[in-house]
Order: C-alpha cells, then sequence, then structure tokens
C-alpha cells in the first residue's frame, strides 16, 4: 500500500529523532546558533524555535531591516499565545484568555510556527512535526495546539496590512523627498559586495526605502524618535567627523589599531549570516539562558528582544530615508568639493576605500548601532542590571575567517553596544554622529517597551 504524503512526512520526521530535525539543523549541528552558547540542560522550546528562526536569517540571505522583522512576528506570537493561558503580563493587543487547562509551551511552538511560516515563506513542516511529538497526548497538548493556531492566526490578522509588504518597503512611493544638496545619499561605485555574496549594483534606490513606515510594535510610528538634522557640511564639526573617519576608517589606515580592526569584522554581520539583530539576539540566549526564569517570563523576555529589534530597524530606516545622508566613501573619494567646508583637511581622496563594504542605503543614523543599543539594554532591563561579564565569538565565520578562533570580552552590556556601534566608524562606512544619535534612539525604544509594553498583571 501506499503512504500518503502525509504520512510519509509523519513517519520521516519521526524517524529523525531529532528534536529540532528537518530544514535546519538542531542544537547539536554546526549549524544552530543558540547551540553555539547554550549550557548542557537549558534548551526549552522558546530557545529551539530562535533557533529555527535564526537559521532561516541564515539560509534565506535576509539583509538586516527585514531579519528584525521576521523574527519579531513569531517570537511576539509564541508570548502571546503562551501569556493568553497563564495570563501573567497584560498586553495591548486584546488576544485575551486562552482554554483553562491547555499545555503553554505547545501553545507557544504552534503560534510561533504559524507566524513563522507566513513571515518567512517556509512552512517548518518537519520542525512542527518532531516538536508536537516531543509532547505525549494529552487534552493539555490538544488544547494547546488549538490556542496557538488560533493565536498565530491571529497575530497574522493584526500585522496584515502593516507596510511591510515588498510593495510598499522596496519603493519610496514618494514617502520620504530626496535630498538634492551635496549632503544626498547616492551610491559612489560598482565595487560595493562581499565575496561569497551579494553584489550591489549601482543604482538610485536604497535598500528597502519604505521599511521606515513599516507599522512598529512599541512604537507610535517610525518618526516617534527621529533623529534630528544631520551637521552642516560647512560646519567645524563636519571637518572634524570627515577627517577622522577619513585617517580611521580606510582600507590602508594607519591609525587604526589591529584590535579595531578586529572589531570592525566582529561586528560587521554581513551577508550570509546571521545579521546585526540576529547576533543580539544570540547575546540575549546566552545571558538569560540560566537566570531563572520561567517558561513565560523566558516567553517575554524573547518577545521584548524580538519586537525592539524590530522597532529599531523601523526608527534607523525612517530616519535614514528621511535625513538621506551620504556615506563616507562617497564623501571622500568624490564629494568633498561640493561640501563648501573651508576646513583645508575636508580634501577628496578619490582613491579612499572604507575598510569593511560600505552598506547600499544612506547612513544616519547607523542601524548596527540602533539594533545594538536597543538589544543590550532590553537585555539590561532584563536582568536588572548592566554590568555582566561575558564573552562571545563571532556566530558566523562566512565573510571573515580571520576571526576563526577569536573570542572577545566584555564586563558590561553598555560596553557590547559601544563596541558594535564603534565597529562601523572603525569599518569606514559611518559618521560618528551615526553612532551617538542612534544609541540614545535604540536606548529609548527598549526603555518604553520595557516599561508600557508587557506590564506584569497586579
Amino acid at each position: 500500500m501506499h503512504q500518503s504524503r502525509r504520512q510519509f512526512l509523519t513517519t520521516a520526521a519521526a524517524a529523525t529523532a531529532l528534536p529540532m530535525a528537518g530544514c535546519v539543523g538542531g542544537q547539536g549541528d554546526r549549524a544552530s546558533y543558540t547551540g553555539q552558547v547554550l549550557k548542557p540542560g537549558q534548551r526549552n522550546a522558546v530557545f529551539d524555535w530562535v533557533d529555527a528562526a535564526l537559521q532561516q536569517v541564515r539560509d534565506q540571505r535576509l539583509a538586516p531591516p527585514r531579519a528584525a522583522y521576521v523574527c519579531s512576528l513569531p517570537m511576539a506570537a509564541g508570548f502571546l499565545a503562551a501569556n493568553g493561558i497563564v495570563q501573567a503580563y497584560d498586553e495591548p493587543f486584546g488576544i485575551g484568555a486562552g482554554p483553562a487547562g491547555a499545555d503553554p509551551e505547545v501553545a507557544y511552538g504552534v503560534a510561533f510556527a504559524i507566524a513563522a511560516a507566513e513571515a518567512f515563506q517556509q512552512p517548518f513542516l518537519f520542525e512542527r512535526i518532531a516538536f508536537l511529538n516531543r509532547f505525549p497526548g494529552s487534552e493539555a497538548k490538544t488544547l494547546g495546539i488549538q490556542w496557538g493556531r488560533r493565536v498565530g492566526q491571529k497575530v497574522l490578522e493584526m500585522r496584515t496590512g502593516d507596510g511591510s509588504e515588498p510593495s510598499k518597503v522596496n519603493y519610496y512611493l514618494g514617502r520620504y523627498p530626496r535630498r538634492t544638496d551635496s549632503l544626498r545619499w547616492r551610491p559612489t561605485g560598482p565595487f560595493y559586495g562581499a565575496s561569497p555574496g551579494p553584489a550591489f549594483a549601482t543604482f538610485e534606490r536604497c535598500l528597502y526605502p519604505g521599511h521606515g513606515k513599516i507599522a512598529p510594535w512599541t512604537m507610535t510610528g517610525g518618526e516617534q524618535f527621529r533623529a534630528p538634522d544631520f551637521h552642516d557640511p560647512a560646519s567645524p564639526a563636519f571637518a572634524e567627523e570627515y577627517d577622522a573617519i577619513r585617517h580611521l576608517g580606510g582600507a590602508d589606515s594607519r591609525i587604526r589599531s589591529a584590535d579595531q580592526s578586529e572589531i570592525a569584522l566582529f561586528w560587521e554581520d554581513g551577508p550570509w549570516g546571521i545579521t546585526p539583530p540576529g547576533h543580539m539576539i544570540c547575546i540575549g540566549v546566552q545571558l538569560l539562558q540560566d537566570r531563572g526564569l520561567d517558561f513565560v517570563d523566558l516567553a517575554r523576555a524573547f518577545a521584548l528582544i524580538g519586537m525592539t529589534q524590530c522597532d529599531a530597524s523601523i526608527f534607523a530606516w525612517d530616519s535614514k530615508c528621511h535625513h538621506d545622508i551620504v556615506r563616507p566613501e562617497s564623501a571622500i573619494r568624490v564629494r568633498a568639493p561640493e561640501f563648501g567646508n573651508p576646513d583645508p583637511r575636508v580634501v577628496a581622496q578619490p582613491g579612499w576605500r572604507s575598510y569593511i563594504p560600505t552598506p547600499e542605503f544612506p547612513a544616519y543614523p547607523s542601524g548596527h548601532s540602533t539594533f545594538a543599543a536597543a538589544g543590550a539594554e532590553t537585555i539590561a532591563l532584563l536582568l536588572g542590571r548592566d554590568d555582566v561579564s561575558f564573552s562571545g565569538r563571532s556566530p558566523d565565520l562566512v565573510l571573515w575567517p580571520q576571526l576563526r578562533g577569536v573570542t572577545r570580552r566584555w564586563t558590561s552590556l553598555s560596553q557590547v553596544a559601544e563596541e558594535n556601534g564603534m565597529s562601523r566608524l572603525y569599518g569606514g562606512v559611518h559618521w560618528e554622529i551615526d553612532h551617538t544619535e542612534a544609541v540614545k534612539a535604540g536606548r529609548a525604544i527598549a526603555r518604553q517597551a520595557f516599561r508600557a509594553t508587557f506590564p506584569r498583571k497586579a
């Protein structure tokens, strides 16, 4: 007798006997991200499903803003499903109470999978089967599945029409008027790219010029924390920044230290990898795994991390496209004569190249700095302290094999955020103000979200 397709897939998944087998690597697999940082005995449904999402970010070669968005959907849905059963926290989305006796962990995984399938356009079929096979048949499991499906669908319905559609994010659509003065952003040359990785053609449209108009999770809008105006290009402040980056961030810099060069590569998180928001999520896994959080508290923690990373991306891209500011590479190679700056240090250097690849979107403010500040601040708030000593390795070694075996050490989360953001100056792809203003906004996003989004029930 021939098996049906469903029977075949069920049998195949069961035969693997892997907790999260299928399209992504399991915790013991080299492809796993959370497996790099989890201690023995710390695995659970939250970390398993977060790992599945992060691996899809890598495998689909997603850019940072899109990665932040697609991770936030399932992380929020999973928590809302579990919390609906436990009723530990208030939430602003009107999910309501789940059925009494339902298993919150089952509900988490089902809601996460449904939201992730839509976000990533990947069914996670083997992952769903393997996950549910971990739970023996019971009424609690059945109720958890039913509730998880309901919440997952409700979250997707809630986010329908949120502006994240490709027809909205890939185009300006007149929402961000382009600059016409000397600070205007334009790609400089055809050499953009990193091998292996995509080569960015010379074209006028930046990456995701509509991303800043996506409806946020915790902000009133992408413009709530919008960065203030950039420097006057004829000002002394701009001359100082121009000269600093020209000497520090060039491929052949004589003043950048070996440690600064390592930092630039360590936090680059470029194509074919976890991306900057994914890196901060992994740090969250590393630091929150053994802090005594129960399941719903852990689910809440990663919902907040995911949602604030998403809102950080919305803020950053709104400000980037609103201000439309030139990258150092373009300014130093060709634009300097247009600035009208009397400082003799503002001089063109046609052969100048940034140490790391210059991204194909406006400079101000820094996405890396925003992601890092929002992530570090959210994790610090969840821990109740900033002064946490820990170490880490690069989660991906695709672009920079010279990082193999390199371990960096930090004594606080704020140090992580500062080092991450400064890496973009060492790499020559950002102005200093890009970093400083992004850090202010990232912290503000995290503080507002932590305070107001999921307060504990009285």
